[in-house]
């Protein structure tokens, strides 16, 4: 089983999954409080109890909390709002940066692969979701403030593990009619060779679908 860290600084949580069961991969996703991925694939999280604190726990506790979505092969850890607590949880065990990966692991023989919502902040979650992580991935725009929390995001991997190694940023929303933007982005692809060659154009159609 593979793990994919989605660094959100902007969105594609949603269309990575989508992707990654559309390629035949028994694929889970979710882990944000907000919980616009589940929004988008039409799963809402109605439990009144604050399941979060038992996340950290066991994978069948996490089991049983998944639905399956409208599409083959793609499950969703549906989110809740006890989710924002997940600091205080970790810090409850011990504040160890490996129990996420622990718990994961118990999914192997059920999943293919499992992306992790993570928020564009450096917390004790954000650690936990990076040591489990086997990739992470950030989808971002050409745009300065991006650029900045993707620089922040990397001086803390260096300074944590040593590693970037296994950082992919790719852009999303991208418009090649800003000048701007274009010069952004040529600017970062160069600097940062780990750049995916791929980029999520602006969309209106993808734009209607939280509408629809």
């Amino acid at each position: 089983m593979k793990t994919v860290a989605c660094y959100s600084i902007k969105g594609g949580v949603g269309k990575i999954a989508y992707w990654s069961a559309h390629q035949g991969h028994r694929t889970l996703v979710d882990l944000d409080a907000q919980g616009a991925s589940s929004f988008y694939f039409r799963e809402r999280n109605s439990s009144k109890k604050n399941w979060g604190k038992r996340f950290f726990k066991t994978y069948e506790q996490l089991l049983n909390q998944v639905m399956q979505s409208d599409f083959n092969q793609l499950d969703i850890l549906l989110a809740h709002h006890s989710f924002r607590h997940f600091d205080p949880c970790v810090l409850q065990h011990g504040g160890k940066t490996n129990r996420l990966r622990k718990v994961l692991n118990g999914l192997a023989v059920h999943y293919d692969v499992v992306i992790l919502d993570c928020p564009p902040s450096i917390s004790l979650l954000a650690e936990n979701i990076f040591a489990a992580a086997n990739l992470i991935s950030v989808p971002m725009l050409p745009a300065t403030l991006s650029q900045r929390t993707f620089t922040q995001l990397l001086d803390f991997l260096d300074h944590q593990w040593n590693t970037q190694d296994q950082v992919r940023p790719f852009f999303t929303l991208a418009d090649g009619r800003k000048q701007l933007r274009r010069d952004t982005a040529t600017k970062l692809r160069k600097a940062y060779p780990l750049f995916l060659n791929q980029a999520i154009p602006r969309s209106t159609y993808v734009e209607k679908v939280g509408a629809r």
